[in-house]
């Protein structure tokens, strides 16, 4: 298929999220059995009470609730980086089982990620990186029928597929690491890619659970920017950027 672009589903998470934390933070100074506290719990209280634990950085409950994604158009190059995150659960395309062949592939090419700093150089740079991806598919398919072909082949003439090569995961994290991960990912310090992905994941949860994930994104949202001397310097910007207005507030 040649190029592609990143796509990022959500495809379940824990139903009713922040009622699970508010009843999950509730039973640990409660005498009531779990009828009783799924019975006092009403939305409002729900909003107030998971924001005052976020307030007070007790994360602990908020574990309880967890997403899956599909994730797709992104690069091997990605892969490195996500899976770096290691209280998370992964599963990826396997390119020792799914092969690249010119045969299995529409127009005849495996898809790819473009850095975007290679589409701002223009047609004649898109034309050469997509000669470069044609020359990798021919020498793929010519080791695939050295080998034999099939599963076996894959396996080995994979090893010269590039970090460009477009793959395919599903991911599940808890909220407390998605938090996490936010934090880390949403910065402009991040790789474009992993960013890229990161701020659609950010986008889907808060549709789903907008009081967990009210002020999640990079570190500098609620606090000053942790990265020190190797900050952006964009602080301000930033938070504007994610509705924030100049102390920290959601704006309305």
């Amino acid at each position: 298929m040649g190029k592609t672009t990143v796509k990022v589903r959500l495809l379940e998470y824990s139903p009713n999220p922040e009622k699970i934390v508010t009843m999950a933070a509730r039973l640990c100074y409660s005498a009531s059995d779990i009828d009783g506290l799924e019975a006092n719990v009403v939305a409002a209280d729900q909003q107030s009470f998971v924001q005052k634990l976020l307030d007070l950085g007790h994360y602990s409950t908020i574990e309880h609730v967890s997403f899956t994604f599909g994730i797709e158009g992104v690069s091997r190059s990605l892969l490195a980086q996500i899976t770096r995150h290691r209280i998370a659960s992964f599963s990826v395309q396997s390119q020792r089982y799914v092969g690249e062949t010119r045969q299995q592939n529409q127009n005849g090419i495996f898809d790819y990620v473009v850095p975007d700093s290679i589409m701002a150089l223009g047609p004649e740079a898109m034309t050469e990186f997509a000669e470069q991806m044609a020359q990798i598919q021919k020498w793929y398919d010519g080791w695939v029928e050295k080998l034999g072909g099939g599963r076996g082949a894959y396996e080995d003439a994979r090893f010269v597929l590039p970090n460009a090569a477009e793959t395919k995961i599903m991911v599940t994290m808890n909220a407390r690491e998605l938090r996490h991960f936010f934090q880390l990912r949403c910065c402009r310090r991040a790789q474009w890619e992993i960013r890229r992905v990161a701020e659609q994941m950010l986008a889907l949860v808060k549709e789903v659970a907008p009081v967990l994930f009210a002020d999640a994104g990079p570190g500098c949202l609620v606090g000053p920017c942790p990265e020190g001397k190797l900050s952006c310097g964009n602080r301000a910007e930033v938070r504007k950027q994610y509705g924030l207005n100049s102390v920290g507030e959601v704006n309305q």
